[in-house]
């Protein structure tokens, strides 16, 4: 995945204030590019159009669950999320582990210990992707939602991040 801090994006969905506030302040010190939304519809919407490298999810939302925004995301996006709840309990864990979050943090939790999971994560290759996951291909046109790749009739065509994400809306 991305090395360079200063090109990753780091969608925080959490509806509250104090833990965004103290994420974005962290996740920037170390380089990180970071989006936030403090609600799951807003959540998923970025998740969609700014294509973030990372998205840390509280299970706790206003609009909805937690678990069930992860379950709208592994729809169509392979993304690690790392999970933020004050849910402790070991079938809290487990299922959202297994409903494919790739980490679970409780709060109250330590900065270096977070910062060194979103390393990780960030490090890590997409191993849990199948091989036509996340592609769309019509003949003509081919998107890889995954590696942000286009080919239209075989040919690659080079697109900003902003024109991926429009792409990738009318497709979906």
């Amino acid at each position: 995945m991305t090395e360079n801090p200063t090109s990753t994006r780091i969608l925080i969905i959490d509806d509250e204030e104090q833990i965004r506030r103290f994420l974005r302040i962290s996740l920037k010190s170390q380089g990180y590019q970071v989006i936030e939304a403090e609600t799951a519809a807003r959540g998923l919407e970025l998740a969609a159009t700014q294509t973030p490298d990372l998205i840390v999810l509280d299970l706790g939302l206003p609009d909805a669950d937690g678990q069930s925004v992860l379950s709208e995301l592994r729809h169509w996006s392979s993304v690690p999320v790392m999970i933020l709840s004050v849910r402790s309990s070991e079938s809290d864990k487990v299922a959202v582990l297994d409903a494919g979050a790739n980490d679970y943090v409780t709060k109250p939790f330590g900065i270096q210990e977070f910062l060194a999971r979103v390393r990780n994560l960030l490090r890590l290759p997409r191993a849990t992707e199948k091989p036509d996951a996340g592609i769309y291909d019509d003949g003509y046109l081919r998107i890889d939602l995954v590696k942000r790749l286009v080919s239209v009739m075989g040919d690659d065509v080079h697109l900003t991040r902003k024109e991926f994400a429009i792409l990738k809306l009318l497709v979906s």
